[in-house]
């Protein structure tokens, strides 16, 4: 096909399939898209991940520098403010509330007890915003997976009446059956978050997660230095809250399940069942936390290129990067107190700076506009992504696409694109279109059981109904054997993941972000310039908030 025929048609043709990425992108755009390089990665990655920057914690002061770094570059690439009067920052309040509790927590039961000591075997927080939480002779109650899913005919509670009480969950949720819960491909409902919220609205006072690393996707240690410091909210609006949230490791469960004459493995196999019933086990606990509580502020920084169609520039393909990470901590055998978030997510900030760069670097701009968004706030619970979404820059009938980067490939070229939701939306036609150009394979999910796609800030633009791409590089690499890449992925997990030890080091190769970003540059400007925004496919759980939003555009 002709180089001359517009990126419009080109566009339009490429979303049915009818054309390769060769015929669909522009040579202007491969031109724009060779800024995307090491020099324009490495840089800005070792900027972010310095520990002049403390981690990136939430408002701190690494979290302004990192606000007023991004701003700047924003503006020095051409990018208009995408708030309006309030510039390239749309600040929001948070809670900082940091819990205190005490070194040991004591269950008891007909005169015996179980003493668990704090972090090595449970860790607290508060579930309110206030100086304190308390627990009080309150039963704790075996509740399953702690999950409610009318769709799939399950619902753990039955209708027990569990206020005040302390509920004992299983993380993830069932995974034995394609056919329920998406089988080993974990949905919102395993998540931890979930389920602190589904015990908040059962009326419980707390709730105990039991930590395995299979149902975590992760060890302990991520459990302890994630849940350690201030733990940052959305100021509280009158939902429903526990006192107390809390994990335990999985031999303290079986503690407290041996106390209440109960084994462990016998009440996770009650649970695997659609007829399970709450199982009350006779324990009390008491537990009382002191909170420091502090009222702040953070920001999502977001710069916009205004589309070249006098119509569609009213739409927007939104790209996405969390700027935050957890900040100064506790201390690691080395004594490094700094959680520096070189690949959490410094990576995912580069590539969305560096493709930022590449829309600069266009001739024109395309038909739909471009809104570059790096968002706060995301360890804590997606909070920038969710304040966005409740309170977005324009009507989210009007946002055609999220493009989200959480990471990054610093492994090598990979033979693969995994594609986290793949099959959700027509998205996965552009994606396996521009892979096969760079000779890679798009393949799903390559982790399913750890729910990648609720625990990144594309959840919640697919919330509001936004089809979303977030991408990884999968786990095969070229010049390498098949099993070198997962080795590699897993030793980042059980290592450094949300560790001060995640920095940038001599072994960090930039060819598979270079990939991986330009991958995502072409894709967006596919959907800035197609006819048609992306849909989700039909029978997706949200697709029903997709129509909605296009129903109050008048779409």
């Amino acid at each position: 096909m002709n180089r001359s025929i517009s990126l419009t048609l080109l566009a339009a043709l490429l979303l049915p399939g009818l054309l390769s990425a060769q015929d669909a992108v522009p040579e202007e755009a491969r031109k724009a898209a060779e800024v995307i390089n090491e020099a324009s990665l490495r840089g800005p990655v070792g900027f972010l991940a310095d520990d002049l920057l403390e981690g990136r914690g939430p408002a701190s002061r690494g979290d302004r520098l990192t606000q007023l770094y991004l701003a700047s570059t924003l503006q020095y690439l051409g990018f208009a403010p995408a708030f309006g009067a309030d510039g390239y920052l749309q600040t929001f309040a948070v809670v900082g509330v940091e819990a205190t509790p005490p070194k040991t927590w004591s269950f008891q039961k007909d005169g015996q007890s179980v003493t668990l000591a704090a972090r090595d075997q449970f860790m607290a927080a508060s579930g309110v915003q206030e100086d304190r939480s308390v627990l009080k002779d309150a039963e704790l109650v075996f509740v399953g997976y702690g999950i409610e899913a009318p769709e799939y005919g399950w619902n753990d509670f039955k209708g027990m009446d569990l206020k005040g009480k302390v509920l004992v969950m299983l993380n993830n949720d069932p995974d034995w059956d394609p056919a329920l819960f998406e089988g080993v491909r974990r949905q919102y409902y395993g998540r931890w978050s979930y389920k602190y919220e589904s015990a908040a609205r059962q009326g419980a006072a707390g709730a105990i997660l039991i930590h395995t690393t299979p149902s975590a996707g992760y060890p302990w240690q991520v459990v302890q230095t994630s849940w350690t410091g201030p733990q940052f909210e959305l100021p509280a609006a009158g939902e429903p809250r526990i006192q107390v949230a809390s994990w335990v490791t999985e031999d303290a469960a079986r503690q407290i399940a041996k106390l209440a004459g109960r084994d462990l493995d016998a009440l996770v196999q009650s649970a695997r069942s659609r007829d399970f019933r709450p199982i009350p086990l006779g324990v009390t606990t008491s537990l009382a936390l002191s909170n420091r509580v502090d009222k702040t502020q953070t920001a999502n920084v977001g710069g916009l290129l205004r589309g070249s169609d006098p119509k569609l520039a009213e739409e927007v393909v939104i790209y996405t990067a969390h700027h935050d990470h957890l900040g100064i901590g506790t201390p690691d055998a080395t004594g490094d107190t700094i959680y520096n978030g070189a690949l959490d997510n410094g990576a995912g900030v580069t590539q969305v700076l560096a493709i930022a760069r590449a829309y600069a670097a266009l001739p024109a701009a395309p038909r739909r506009s471009v809104l570059i968004l790096f968002v706060a706030a995301e360890e804590q619970g997606l909070l920038g992504s969710e304040y966005y979404a409740k309170h977005p820059s324009l009507p989210p009938g009007r946002i055609a696409a999220n493009i989200n980067y959480d990471g990054g490939n610093i492994f090598g070229r990979s033979l693969e694109v995994a594609s986290i939701g793949l099959g959700k939306s027509s998205l996965d036609g552009i994606v396996k279109t521009l892979a096969a150009e760079q000779g890679r394979t798009v393949v799903g999910d390559q982790f399913p059981d750890r729910g990648s796609f609720y625990r990144s800030d594309q959840f919640n633009f697919a919330k509001i109904g936004v089809p979303a791409i977030y991408m990884g590089a999968g786990v095969k690499f070229r010049d390498h054997a098949d099993d070198w890449g997962k080795e590699r992925v897993e030793a980042y997990v059980q290592k450094n993941y949300h560790q001060p030890s995640d920095e940038i080091t001599a072994e960090w190769t930039f060819d598979g972000m270079i990939e991986d970003a330009r991958l995502g540059f072409f894709a967006g400007l596919l959907v800035a310039n197609a006819d048609q925004m992306p849909t989700w496919t039909p029978g997706d759980e949200f697709e029903a908030a997709r129509k909605a939003a296009l129903a109050a555009v008048g779409k």
